[in-house]
């Protein structure tokens, strides 16, 4: 066997003995929330499309036009000629939306916060990171150059301890959080946050993948805390709640100047294909003109909740803490068996002993299902 060969057969053997190991499982979406793995038809709880657009007509029909109007795909980056008419429309309504003066829309969210972070912060500055955060906001931490500092997760009083300390001595700060944490679906708390950040002369940047479109009236995590928090750096993406796929910042015009003409990220990727860009703006569109469908995703989980006597969902997520991966595994097949999917959540992913059930509510899911879910679910619940 070839040396790397060895190498990566040696690490996937370590993997395997700690439960760890990712395979990929072919898995077929039908309508929302069914979805077709190993040959049977199961009911997930585990896809991030909380409003179920990915399939809503309104917003495949506006890909299939875009297709067909500008073809597949961008054919270069944005500022080359990758800028297909799309993008300003769909930049427009993201600003609207976030109540910001622009908008920058990225191939992914990985790329976004790649591209935010290293781009507004460099080896001279402070970025202040929660703990929690998602994997793509380390990277633009470590990427940026810059003194990268961790606060213990949503501590208000730890976050200002580093900045009393650390602050002075750089000359820019940075503060980076989820908005809704994907893995806990608990919320940042933004207006604190933003008060922290205003103190100590920072930055804040919340990451908003999972508040668009299902808190704060669809407008996301920054307006889910009654008045609007201040939030100088809204980011987030287009492939949870929005249905498609993408990223994006919004934020003052001279931020959003500044990130197209030098995030590395967005300079030297491919523009998204313009059925991306149409079905984001269609899907917009419809979470704009119906609060009430978009309220609905966090009423099943406040639901679901209240069934298994847990704390309020914040979220349409909600973890069901297990501990170890191999338990987690074993109590994901459990449920399979019985005809739901909730996929088993392990380290690194979370911290270690963590492993858990993670619950994601769409608003296609009905009382009985929530109902089912909760009793099939019950004995895996810690007391």
């Amino acid at each position: 066997m070839p040396a790397l060969d060895t190498f990566a057969a040696e690490k996937l053997a370590r993997l395997d003995h700690k439960h760890l190991r990712r395979r990929l499982v072919e898995s077929a979406r039908a309508d929302g929330i069914w979805v077709t793995r190993h040959g049977r038809r199961l009911l997930s709880f585990s896809c991030n499309d909380y409003l179920n657009l990915s399939q809503h007509p309104a917003v495949t029909e506006a890909a299939i036009a875009a297709i067909r109007t500008y073809g597949v795909g961008a054919g270069a980056s944005r500022l080359v000629t990758g800028n297909h008419p799309l993008f300003s429309a769909l930049e427009a309504r993201l600003a609207d939306l976030k109540g910001t003066d622009g908008a920058c829309v990225f191939g992914s969210g990985y790329l976004a916060n790649l591209g935010i972070i290293s781009t507004l912060a460099g080896k001279t500055d402070l970025v202040l990171v929660d703990e929690y955060a998602h994997s793509c906001i380390w990277a633009g931490a470590e990427a940026s150059g810059g003194t990268v500092a961790t606060f213990r997760h949503n501590d208000l009083d730890d976050a200002r301890n580093i900045l009393k300390t650390q602050r002075a001595a750089h000359r820019h700060a940075l503060i980076a959080t989820d908005g809704v944490f994907s893995m806990d679906g608990d919320l940042a708390p933004l207006p604190a946050l933003a008060k922290l950040a205003e103190d100590y002369d920072a930055w804040l940047l919340s990451d908003d993948a999972h508040g668009i479109g299902v808190v704060g009236g669809g407008r996301g995590s920054t307006f889910a805390h009654g008045a609007p928090a201040d939030v100088a750096l809204q980011m987030g993406t287009l492939s949870k709640a929005v249905g498609g796929y993408g990223g994006y910042l919004c934020a003052s015009a001279p931020v959003i100047d500044l990130v197209k003409t030098k995030a590395a990220s967005f300079v030297y990727s491919t523009g998204l294909p313009p059925a991306s860009v149409a079905a984001a703006i269609a899907a917009i569109d419809y979470i704009v003109a119906n609060p009430e469908y978009t309220a609905r995703p966090l009423a099943n989980a406040r639901a679901f909740t209240r069934a298994l006597n847990l704390p309020e969902a914040q979220s349409p997520i909600v973890p069901i803490l297990i501990g170890a991966a191999e338990k987690a595994l074993k109590a994901s097949q459990d449920l399979e068996d019985k005809g739901f999917l909730v996929v088993a959540i392990r380290p690194p992913t979370v911290p270690k002993d963590t492993a858990r059930l993670r619950v994601a509510f769409t608003a296609a899911h009905s009382e009985d299902d929530i109902a089912r879910l909760a009793a099939a679910i019950g004995p895996h619940v810690r007391t």
